[in-house]
């Protein structure tokens, strides 16, 4: 499956935000405002219509999640339980266990994040790296070997917290559904404090909400899957419009590196432990919340084929774009629409 990561994710969506943010008046006056940075070794960008500055509260959701949710973080709770230190969930792992349990049902397999260990052997998780033009693949004794632990389905959590993990070496990446999860947590918070207009984006992975600042609904671009030799390259290959829904989309062409076959994607199927071979090459998905959009574009991309994906996709009844190589000019794209008129 696709194990992005909190930080190494592709940034492929962007919304055409054409504002200029106010800059006097506060006092109880509503106004448009922004707040963007870096975390997880991404970029956020976050625009609301709001009497009140939330920079505070979403500096504490950005904490709380780390500290909870991110491999990455020695210190969060997620380490823990890998290293075998402890075996209690909080509210965020129940969550995002909740989740990538149902769309791994539902995509026989193809999301899951047990199937950390193997994407670590394969550089693209969080124990190391190398470039997009070095050379590297695991030994098929390793893979073979760590595909034992695999498996979330045979996982469970029960009521008092305590995580049963399918064997001790069991260990849990959820970056595929965390920055999707975090852009839902920062929406609650803004909808608890009145705001019912915002476009909240992690990393590329989206939550947005009401209309935006020309008083429509938000305007989000999908971008062309173009390599660009690893340089992140935003080419428009379409505009949807859309409000209250998650959009996330997941690809592998700016997560690579080589291997003895040539060049492997970031995107790890959990039913044999090696990268995923697939036609599709970027997949673009929106539904109720940022985090399900943010699990099933992982599983689409790790479906061997279009057929596959339509089916898990069409199934849960979730919208999504696909997108292909033209047969005839690789150069050239192909929409396939999902759930879309």
């Amino acid at each position: 499956m696709s194990y992005k990561g909190i930080s190494h994710h592709p940034i492929l969506i962007s919304a055409l935000i054409f504002i200029t943010l106010m800059t006097t008046g506060c006092g109880g006056r509503k106004e448009w405002r922004r707040d963007s940075g870096g975390v997880w070794n991404t970029v956020y960008n976050i625009t609301y219509l709001s009497d009140l500055d939330m920079t505070d509260s979403i500096n504490a959701i950005f904490r709380c999640v780390e500290l909870s949710l991110s491999p990455f973080n020695d210190r969060s709770l997620i380490s823990a339980i890998n290293r075998g230190e402890s075996c209690m969930t909080d509210t965020f792992i129940r969550k995002v266990f909740e989740i990538s349990a149902e769309v791994n049902s539902r995509s026989g397999g193809r999301f899951d994040p047990t199937v950390s260990p193997v994407v670590n052997l394969w550089k693209f998780g969080y124990t190391g790296k190398v470039e997009a033009d070095s050379c590297w693949e695991p030994s098929s004794e390793a893979i073979d070997s760590t595909m034992n632990t695999i498996g979330i389905s045979s996982c469970r959590i029960l009521p008092d917290g305590t995580l049963i993990k399918k064997h001790p070496a069991t260990t849990f990446n959820f970056s595929a559904v965390t920055k999707g999860y975090a852009c839902d947590l920062i929406a609650a918070m803004l909808r608890r404090n009145g705001v019912t207009d915002a476009m909240i984006e992690i990393g590329g992975e989206m939550t947005v909400m009401g209309k935006n600042p020309h008083g429509e609904r938000w305007r989000i671009q999908i971008d062309a899957p173009v390599d660009n030799a690893g340089i992140p390259e935003h080419k428009r290959l379409t505009v949807i419009q859309l409000t209250d829904s998650g959009i996330a989309t997941s690809g592998n062409y700016r997560n690579y590196h080589l291997s003895s076959g040539g060049r492997v994607g970031h995107t790890i199927d959990p039913l044999t432990g090696r990268p995923a071979v697939s036609p599709i090459l970027s997949a673009t998905v929106m539904a109720a919340t940022c985090a399900e959009a943010d699990a099933y574009a992982t599983a689409a991309m790790a479906s061997p084929d279009l057929r596959f994906a339509d089916s898990i996709l069409s199934a849960a009844g979730i919208r999504a774009i696909l997108v292909t190589a033209d047969s005839a000019d690789a150069t050239r794209f192909i929409i396939h629409p999902v759930g879309i008129d």
